[in-house]
């Protein structure tokens, strides 16, 4: 198993709410960032996307504890899941400083031929790639 994949992202004040703490459709947006960099480790990254599109067909999260204007952030990048067509990442994100677990999330990710719109099989080259990156985890249902 390889080094779980990370990032830091800086809490820009436009990603908060009214209640001052950060806007929950923030955090989709934080996975988002680390998936795309998730993909690009795996060599899919926007230039080496030609021959293999992906799809999201179901997210979400569960928000733990609030994070702020300011705040520096680090997602982890996991997988949880690979099946025929679709592999399962998970996302946790914590306070780079502190530790402190912020939210947790799951995204199924489907690879797609977008000529024939529908889903086809992950290559086995990429199953390969998920399998190194796989860990046993579980987003905890409140």
């Amino acid at each position: 198993m390889k080094r779980i994949p990370e990032i830091n992202v800086y809490v820009r004040y436009c990603e908060t709410d009214a209640g001052g703490h950060v806007n929950n459709a923030s955090y989709f947006l934080y996975f988002e960032e680390a998936r795309t960099k998730f993909f690009a480790t795996l060599g899919f990254g926007p230039t080496e996307r030609e021959h293999l599109h992906f799809i999201v067909a179901r997210t979400e999260c569960d928000f733990i504890a609030q994070a702020y204007a300011g705040q520096i952030l680090t997602v982890k990048t996991m997988v949880s899941k690979i099946g025929t067509k679709s592999y399962t990442v998970v996302h946790e994100i914590t306070d780079m400083e502190t530790g402190v677990s912020i939210a947790k999330g799951s995204a199924v990710i489907v690879c797609f031929n977008y000529q024939e719109q529908q889903s086809v099989p992950i290559p086995a080259s990429l199953h390969a790639m998920l399998e190194e990156y796989m860990q046993s985890v579980s987003v905890q249902k409140g």
